[in-house]
C-alpha cells in the first residue's frame, strides 16, 4: 500500500468507524473524515457518548423525489441504539436502547414510522426515570431493583417471524414487535418456551430452501460461559434441531455462516474480560495474543464433529454470504487485522490502530476432506473498498450466490474533497464492481436489498439505505437504487422532514409476508 493510499485508508476508516459507532452511518465524505482522524481521543469520546435522539415519529405519505417503483411492495425495517438516558462515562454506543423504524411501501407511496422497543429494560428505566443498566454487558453494576429482568437493548438487528418482528441483541432472547404498528408485544420471545439458549444471535440466517431460521447463542449457559447452542426453527415456530459445542475461548461470536451442509462459527480476539468488568468496565477487550478459530460442524448433527481450525489474529464480525461445494466450505465476510472498534479497549494498553482496524471483503475457505487441517485460507477480494457491513440478496443466505453489496468510501473520489460515501455492488463471478456515490457532506447507513418479486433472479431488485445530510442538520433521505445499475443513481429518494433514528442493521419484508390489511 502506498503512503497516499495509507493516508486515505486511515481517514476513511476512522470516519466510518466513528460514524457507525454513533449509529449514524457507515461511509462518510472526505472532509468529515479528516476531522475525526485528527481529533484522536476527543473524537473517540464523542463517538462513545452519542447525543440522544428519542423521537418516535410517524410521517404519512412521505415526500418522494422521483417515483417509487410500482413493484416495490413491503417494508424496510431498521434498528439501532438510541440511548434512553445519557450513557454513563466509559460506556460504549452499542449500549443504547433499541429504536426501530420502518418505511412501508405500497401502491407507489411510502409511510415512515419509528418506535422504541419497550421491553424489560426500557420499561423499567422509563418507570424509574434514570439509567438502571449503566454498563455494556456488565450486570454487576446494575441497579439492585432490576434483578431478574432482561438486560437486552434489542438494538442490533431485526427479522420477521410468524407475523412478528423480532428485535435482536446477542446477549438475550429477542423482543417481539407488531410488524405494522411496531408496538412491543413480547418483552422476551422464547418461541413458546423452546429456546434452548439464554442468548440469541443478532444474525440468524434464513434457509434458502425451507425458510427455516437457523440461529445460535453464545455464552448460552450464562455470563462468561464457553457454551454455544445452535438450533433451527421452522416458519411455524417449532425448533427441529439443536446442537451444543464448546468455544475455544469466550469471545465475540457476532455473526456466523450457514450453508446447506455446514455451520461455520468464527471466534475472534474480542475476548471476555472479567478483570476489566470487575473494575467497572465493559464485557470485551481486544487480546492481540489470541488467534482466530474457524469452527465448522455439520448441520443436523450432534455437534461432536465440530472442528476448530486455528488462524492468525484477525477480526470479522459480519458475513456477506457462504456456500459449500462437497467438503469445501467458503465464507465471504469483512475482515480487519486488528480491533475494528475504536471504543473497544486494547487489553495490552496499545492505542487503537485505524489502518489495521480497517475492514475489507475476504473469502475464507477450508477443505474438510483432509483429516488434519493446518489452517484456513484467506483471500482478499476487493482490497480498494473499506466497509464492515456487507449484505447480499437474503434469499441466498445458505446457497451459492453471485452478488454482494457494501457501504464504503468511494476509492475513485478525491479524498481532499467532500463526497465519497458510496454503495458498492460486487459481482463475484467477474470480480467487477459498480458504485453509487451519495454526494457531498453525506453519510450512508448499511444498505439492504429488496427483490423485485418473489421469483426474481438473484440481485434483480432494489438496494436501499438511509443517507444523512449533514449540511441540512442531519435530515435523512432514503435512497432507492436499481440494484443492477447503482451507477445510475436513485430511482427514488424518500425525503424525510426530520433526522432518522440511527441504524446498525436493517431487514426487508416483502408485502406478501406482512399481515393482511397492512
Amino acid at each position: 500500500m502506498t503512503a497516499g493510499k495509507n493516508k486515505f485508508g486511515r481517514r476513511a476508516f476512522m470516519s466510518a468507524a466513528l460514524t457507525a459507532a454513533a449509529g449514524a452511518g457507515v461511509a462518510g465524505d472526505a472532509a468529515a473524515q479528516a476531522a475525526p482522524a485528527q481529533g484522536g481521543a476527543a473524537a473517540r469520546r464523542r463517538a462513545s457518548n452519542p447525543g440522544l435522539y428519542r423521537v418516535e415519529a410517524d410521517v404519512r405519505d412521505c415526500e418522494v423525489e422521483g417515483k417509487i417503483p410500482s413493484d416495490l411492495d413491503g417494508a424496510f425495517y431498521r434498528v439501532g441504539p438510541d440511548p434512553q438516558y445519557p450513557l454513563r462515562p466509559g460506556n460504549i454506543p452499542f449500549d443504547g436502547e433499541g429504536h426501530v423504524s420502518m418505511f412501508r411501501f405500497r401502491n407507489g407511496r411510502v409511510d415512515y414510522r419509528s418506535r422504541y422497543v419497550k421491553n424489560d429494560r426500557y420499561t423499567a428505566q422509563a418507570k424509574a426515570g434514570r439509567l438502571l443498566f449503566p454498563m455494556y454487558r456488565n450486570p454487576a453494576l446494575d441497579d439492585p431493583g432490576v434483578k431478574g429482568l432482561s438486560r437486552s437493548t434489542a438494538n442490533t438487528h431485526i427479522i420477521n417471524h410468524k407475523n412478528l418482528l423480532l428485535a435482536l441483541k446477542e446477549d438475550s432472547p429477542p423482543a417481539a414487535l407488531d410488524l405494522l404498528t411496531l408496538e412491543t408485544v413480547a418483552h422476551n420471545y422464547t418461541f413458546d418456551g423452546q429456546l434452548p439458549s439464554q442468548t440469541f444471535t443478532a444474525h440468524p440466517k434464513v434457509d434458502s430452501e425451507t425458510g427455516d431460521i437457523v440461529a445460535f447463542g453464545y455464552e448460552a449457559k450464562g455470563l462468561g460461559s464457553d457454551d454455544i447452542s445452535i438450533f433451527q426453527i421452522t416458519p411455524q415456530g417449532k425448533i427441529v434441531w439443536n446442537a451444543w459445542v464448546k468455544a475455544p475461548y469466550v469471545g465475540m461470536l457476532h455473526d456466523f455462516a450457514v450453508t446447506q451442509k455446514y455451520i461455520v462459527l468464527y471466534a475472534i480476539p474480542l475476548a471476555f474480560d472479567a478483570k476489566q468488568m470487575q473494575a467497572g468496565g465493559i464485557h470485551w477487550s481486544w487480546d492481540a495474543t489470541l488467534p482466530t478459530y474457524f469452527g465448522v460442524l455439520r448441520r443436523g448433527g450432534d455437534g461432536k464433529d465440530v472442528r476448530w481450525i486455528k488462524g492468525p489474529t484477525r477480526s470479522s464480525t459480519h458475513v456477506m454470504g457462504a456456500f459449500s461445494d462437497g467438503d469445501k466450505v467458503y465464507v465471504d465476510c469483512e475482515m480487519s487485522k486488528s480491533n475494528p472498534f475504536p471504543f473497544m479497549p486494547m487489553r495490552d494498553g496499545a492505542s487503537w490502530d485505524p489502518v489495521n482496524g480497517a475492514s475489507r471483503i475476504v473469502r475464507l475457505s477450508a477443505d474438510l476432506s483432509k483429516k488434519k487441517t493446518s489452517g484456513y485460507n484467506i483471500e482478499e477480494m476487493y482490497p480498494e473498498y473499506l466497509g464492515a457491513l456487507p449484505r447480499q440478496d437474503d434469499r441466498y443466505n445458505t446457497m451459492p450466490y453471485r452478488y454482494g453489496f457494501l457501504g464504503s468510501p468511494d476509492p475513485s473520489a478525491d479524498p481532499a474533497k467532500k463526497g465519497n460515501a458510496s454503495y458498492v455492488r460486487f459481482d463475484h463471478q467477474t470480480r467487477k464492481t459498480s458504485v453509487f456515490n451519495a454526494g457531498p457532506n453525506t453519510t450512508l447507513a448499511e444498505c439492504c436489498f429488496a427483490p423485485r418479486r418473489k421469483d426474481a433472479p438473484e440481485g434483480d431488485g432494489y438496494l436501499m439505505g438511509v443517507a444523512t445530510r449533514h449540511d441540512e442538520g442531519g435530515r435523512a433521505d432514503l435512497v432507492i437504487l436499481d440494484a443492477q445499475h447503482l451507477q445510475d443513481g436513485p430511482v427514488a429518494t424518500v425525503k424525510l422532514p426530520i433526522r432518522a433514528v440511527g441504524q446498525i442493521h436493517g431487514w426487508f419484508v416483502p408485502g406478501a409476508q406482512l399481515p393482511s390489511g397492512g
